[in-house]
């Protein structure tokens, strides 16, 4: 028998707001990859995607940041209802509050693809640190992996170009 999921956005909006987590993974198959994220109030990382990216806002507003071939930032905003597509290889940065919420559509990753997490200096632009990540399950929160790479190890988060320290985000969201 064929199973095609049914799921209640709602139910898993309120699901993630009641448990704090960040992702509500939909379903993972190999050419489709479902899940609703709650903002991150700390996110700062440029994601690198090797596959198409849409972005459904469901509540509330997000301000996706993204870098032009150029390397120069931009910013589009997404009101809720409103989608983005997002071509595979562009750097980009969805920044929206934790009490707001995106459906996001993708494929799942092929065996040997690599997720890129990007930090750039807020004060002179200098790339600061990278993550590379294989993903086999999204499941498993990747990018608050990369995120607690990052936060929690100050060479990472100092500009070698300036002397700019990023200071500890994860310190209050961890509390």
């Amino acid at each position: 028998m064929y199973n095609m999921p049914i799921v209640r956005m709602q139910d898993r909006v309120e699901t993630l707001g009641k448990t704090g987590a960040y992702v509500s993974v939909l379903w993972e198959q190999p050419e489709s990859l479902v899940f609703v994220a709650r903002g991150r109030a700390y996110r700062s990382e440029f994601h690198i995607n090797p596959c198409d990216e849409v972005m459904i806002m469901l509540k509330g507003e997000m301000r996706l940041h993204y870098r032009t071939p150029e390397g120069k930032e931009e910013v589009a905003v997404l009101p809720e209802g409103a989608a983005i597509h997002t071509p595979a290889g562009i750097p980009h940065s969805p920044r929206f509050p934790p009490d707001a919420y995106a459906l996001i559509l993708e494929r799942a990753r092929r065996p040997g693809e690599r997720d890129m997490f990007q930090w750039f200096c807020p004060e002179c632009d200098h790339l600061l640190h990278e993550e590379s990540f294989g993903i086999d399950d999204y499941g498993k929160d990747p990018v608050s992996q990369a995120y607690r790479n990052f936060f929690h190890n100050e060479a990472h988060r100092t500009c070698r170009a300036c002397g700019h320290v990023v200071p500890n985000a994860l310190a209050d969201a961890e509390g």
